[in-house]
């Protein structure tokens, strides 16, 4: 192994996620602290690329949430700048970061992904609001479920389960994006699988259920620590739980994706499992999903985060 004599942890930044990327790096800097491995925490900000470039790291983890950390932009910049990082290419990370596309592209793959439907905002207003919305319902059938087409954390979904709700679905949709993804509200039990690379092979870790209070796993449900209820491992048969942990890593391999990610899956009742969205920087809070799956996986965090930087510095 090489010796790790200089780390940035990249986190913050000026998306809505700002708080919990935050924490998140604080997190992952002190679970490397804890194996003595020199750690630097930086802010995406005016700063960083004249301290990176007067004093590069051996490698860069980055857990930025939201745009500029998903997007694939901020990993744009430091391979433009030729510096080591964590995670997925910056061409996978729009791929994953884009919602319908993502499912496009798993489905092809072989998994089941929620009938959808994704709109930009301005085709209510050309079109009608009223009109687009009667149609969805009909086109879809009800409960659906609205969320930005891109974007993490919950913010700006919701479940509708009547006709009347829709209108106000959108409203709070597009107030985190200018386009909606409406897919068909599947039943069942919400899981999320992480999955990490072990000398280059993805693994899936066991699969963390989700049991939100009011059956809504919302921004606070994610970060406000005691309302919602995670069973890890999942509550599924063995063969559900073979199911979800295949699906992860499909969907890690069909997105092209490094180092980690987190697949966000509903299983129905009849033991079907359903893509919904993947992560490429997956939350490391006191709360967040990757991390209680380490745990239970018997894996120290910090003995993982220090692998994939080994996995990445030259």
């Amino acid at each position: 192994m090489l010796e790790l004599g200089h780390v940035v942890v990249l986190a913050g930044g000026l998306s809505y996620e700002r708080e919990v990327s935050l924490r998140s790096g604080r997190r992952v800097a002190d679970a490397l602290r804890a194996r003595d491995i020199p750690v630097e925490l930086r802010d995406a900000d005016a700063t960083l690329l004249d301290s990176l470039t007067d004093d590069p790291p051996d490698v860069v983890f980055p857990v930025l949430h939201g745009a500029a950390g998903e997007d694939g932009s901020i990993r744009d910049v430091l391979g433009l700048l030729d510096v080591p990082y964590v995670g997925a290419r910056p061409d996978a990370c729009r791929v994953a970061w884009d919602k319908p596309t993502a499912k496009s592209v798993v489905r092809h793959a072989g998994l089941r992904t929620p009938e959808s439907v994704a709109l930009p905002k301005e085709i209510f207003h050309d079109l009608g609001a009223a009109s687009v919305l009667d149609q969805i319902v009909r086109s879809l059938g009800l409960p659906l479920f609205v969320k930005p087409t891109r974007g993490g954390s919950a913010l700006g979904a919701s479940v509708v389960h009547e006709a009347s709700e829709l209108s106000a679905a959108m409203v709070g949709c597009f107030a985190y994006g200018d386009a909606a993804l409406v897919e068909r509200y599947i039943e069942g039990t919400e899981v999320a699988v992480s999955v990490i690379e072990r000398d280059g092979v993805p693994t899936a870790l066991p699969a963390v259920e989700i049991v939100a209070p009011g059956g809504r796993y919302d921004y606070t449900a994610r970060y406000d620590a005691g309302d919602t209820e995670f069973v890890t491992p999942a509550r599924l048969t063995p063969d559900a739980t073979a199911r979800a942990t295949a699906a992860a890593v499909t969907a890690h391999r069909a997105l092209g994706l490094r180092d980690l990610s987190r697949t966000d899956l509903i299983v129905s009742a009849d033991g079907e499992v359903h893509f919904l969205e993947v992560n490429v920087a997956p939350g490391m809070t006191e709360t967040s999903l990757l991390p209680r799956a380490i745990s239970v996986a018997d894996l120290d965090m910090g003995e993982v985060c220090e692998s994939l930087l080994q996995a990445n510095v030259r």
